[in-house]
């Protein structure tokens, strides 16, 4: 009976590996050539039930490319069946730990997937310590895989599960009404660039521009609302822009206080100054002239009092229609030589 039920079992997890993913493939495919965006993470740093911290997955010439790698982020790119194998680099926003906290676990399963050089991690000073201390945490476990799994033609080299920083430094503009930016990658028709935002005391901190033959993607990151990244996502096909309803975050931090927990409440409290509302995303949308406008990084998504109408309540004043949540699993195809733009398990 014993071996009967682990033959079962064996069963199933081969098929879990095997099938096709239950979400984010129900889109149409992606045509030959095409700039995808999947949303990997579309949460804040609540906990929050079948939404994962921030994490975006960019597949572009053949390649995949993450912005930031949130906790819960690495099992759903697993999930979503993205070509872990084939990654590059992961570029990160800023240090916060909810876009950072599963580094490690992506760069261990995309080298046991068979990623043959070592991943790039692209970021603001700071990044060169967390691969550093990533590096060194897993160094164990990549030495214990390789002795059990290296035999035959499965091979196991060390020097490719290793992850290397670069840190972009970006240069000064006299006029702070202009976009501070500076190009971070380049490969196969792929040009990443920097673009710095307000998050301040979290200083740098900076969003990510993906153009990729006459395509484009702008992921704010962590931001309050910062006109020079209009200018910097100007006529950009989508743009990507975290969003918190700061109603709705004031009416939870007086409400922890009602639970008697004070430090939460202050905590709470404290993060109306540095994240942008739908309202002001959607103004930051229409001044850069963006194709649509896509929100991620939803503080409030999940909790008891969450709803979209609640959470955009007054967005129609910036005059900017093509707006839509996101949700993980959501997919967008921009096909090349196209102006479409697919969007999928939407």
């Amino acid at each position: 009976m014993i071996q009967t039920r682990r033959f079962h079992l064996g069963l199933v997890m081969a098929a879990m590996l095997l099938a096709p993913a239950a979400s984010a493939q129900t889109a149409a495919p992606a045509p030959a050539d095409s700039l995808k965006v999947t949303m990997c993470g579309t949460s804040g740093p609540l906990a929050i039930k079948d939404r994962a911290k921030p994490c975006v997955a960019i597949e572009a010439g053949g390649a995949l490319y993450l912005v930031d790698i949130g906790p819960e982020s690495a099992e759903n790119i697993s999930l979503f069946k993205l070509p872990g194998a084939s990654a590059r680099a992961v570029f990160i926003t800023h240090l916060h730990s909810d876009h950072i906290g599963d580094l490690g676990e992506f760069n261990d399963q995309s080298w046991i997937a068979g990623r043959p050089a070592p991943l790039n991690v692209v970021g603001p000073a700071g990044v060169e310590k967390l691969v550093a201390g990533f590096n060194q945490a897993y160094e164990v476990d990549h030495g214990f895989r390789r002795a059990h799994h290296e035999h035959g033609d499965v091979k196991f080299p060390l020097a490719p599960g290793q992850m290397v920083a670069k840190v972009i430094n970006l240069p000064t503009v006299k006029d702070p009404a202009l976009p501070r930016t500076k190009i971070a990658w380049q490969e196969n028709g792929l040009t990443v660039t920097a673009i710095a935002v307000e998050h301040s005391p979290v200083s740098p901190a900076f969003a990510y521009r993906f153009d990729y033959k006459g395509r484009s993607v702008v992921v704010s990151g962590d931001t309050r609302k910062h006109p020079p990244l209009a200018i910097a996502a100007k006529g950009a096909d989508v743009l990507l822009h975290e969003a918190q309803n700061n109603d709705m975050t004031r009416a939870l931090s007086r409400a922890l206080v009602g639970m008697g927990n004070p430090r939460m409440s202050s905590i709470m409290g404290d993060t109306v100054t540095y994240h942008t509302s739908p309202l002001e995303a959607a103004e930051i949308a229409k001044a850069a002239g963006v194709k649509a406008l896509v929100f991620y990084h939803l503080t409030q998504a999940g909790l008891p009092f969450f709803t979209p109408q609640a959470f955009t309540r007054g967005i129609e004043a910036a005059g900017y229609e093509n707006w839509r949540l996101s949700k993980d699993g959501m997919t967008i195809d921009l096909p090349v030589g196209s102006d479409e733009i697919r969007f999928g398990q939407d």
